[in-house]
C-alpha cells in the first residue's frame, strides 16, 4: 500500500481492521484473533491515581493540539528507536481529525502538552490508538478522562488492538474476533458523539 487516505482508514475500522507502518515506512493492515477491549462500564481508577485526579494537577483539553499528541506518541519509546506512526499515518490520522471521525485526549502543565492519547470514534466506538507522556501520570489521567467522555456519551466499545501490560493495567480483556466484529457492527451502527465542538476542555465530568 502506497497511500493511505481517511477514506482507507474509515472503512478498516468500520471492518476490524487498522494500518501500522513497519520500520521501513510501508504500511500493513492488521486484524488480531483474539482482539482487545476495554469495558467501558467496568473502569474504575487505581487507588494511586485518585489522590492525583483530586488535585487536578493537570489540565486536561480534548482536540487542542491532535496532531502533537500523534507526534508525541511517534517518539521511540526508551529502548527502542522503531516507531509504527510514520508520516503518512500522521498525515492521514490528521486529516480523520480535520473530518470529525479522529480525536486526541491531551493534559497540560502550566500550558505545556506533557501526555495524551488518540484514536477514532465511529457511531458509538472508539478505537483507542497510542498514548504517551512526558510527564508521571501524564497519560494515565488522560485514559481517565477518555473513559469519563465515553461512559458521558453512551459509547459501546472501546477497541484497543492488541493485549499488552499497559493495557491491562485499564481492564483491558481478550475477545475471540468473531465476537468482536459482532459489537463492532453494532456499535457502529449508533449515535454517539465524542465532543460537541472542534476544540473543548472537558469539565464537569464524575471521578
Amino acid at each position: 500500500m502506497t497511500f493511505l487516505s481517511a477514506d482507507d482508514l474509515i472503512y478498516g475500522y468500520k471492518n476490524g481492521i487498522f494500518p501500522m507502518a513497519d520500520s521501513d515506512g510501508s504500511l500493513y493492515w492488521y486484524s488480531p484473533d483474539p482482539r482487545a477491549i476495554i469495558p467501558i462500564d467496568t473502569y474504575k481508577p487505581s487507588k494511586s491515581l485518585r489522590p492525583i485526579l483530586n488535585k487536578s494537577y493537570f489540565e486536561i483539553r480534548i482536540n487542542h493540539d491532535f496532531e502533537g499528541v500523534m507526534r508525541g506518541c511517534a517518539s521511540p519509546r526508551e529502548g527502542d528507536e522503531a516507531t509504527w506512526i510514520s508520516e503518512e499515518i500522521i498525515g492521514a490520522y490528521t486529516e480523520l481529525h480535520h473530518l470529525g471521525f479522529a480525536h486526541s485526549v491531551e493534559t497540560y502543565v502550566e500550558n505545556q502538552l506533557v501526555g495524551g492519547l488518540y484514536g477514532v470514534s465511529i457511531g458509538a466506538t472508539f478505537f483507542g490508538e497510542s498514548m504517551f507522556h512526558t510527564v508521571s501520570n501524564a497519560s494515565k489521567v488522560a485514559f481517565h478522562y477518555l473513559i469519563e467522555n465515553l461512559k458521558q456519551r453512551g459509547f459501546e466499545l472501546l477497541d484497543t488492538q492488541f493485549i499488552n501490560d499497559n493495557v491491562r493495567r485499564y481492564g483491558a480483556v481478550e475477545i475471540p474476533k468473531t465476537e468482536y466484529i459482532r459489537l463492532l457492527k453494532r456499535a457502529v451502527s449508533r449515535k454517539a458523539r465524542f465532543t460537541d465542538s472542534a476544540t473543548e476542555y472537558i469539565i464537569n465530568l464524575s471521578r
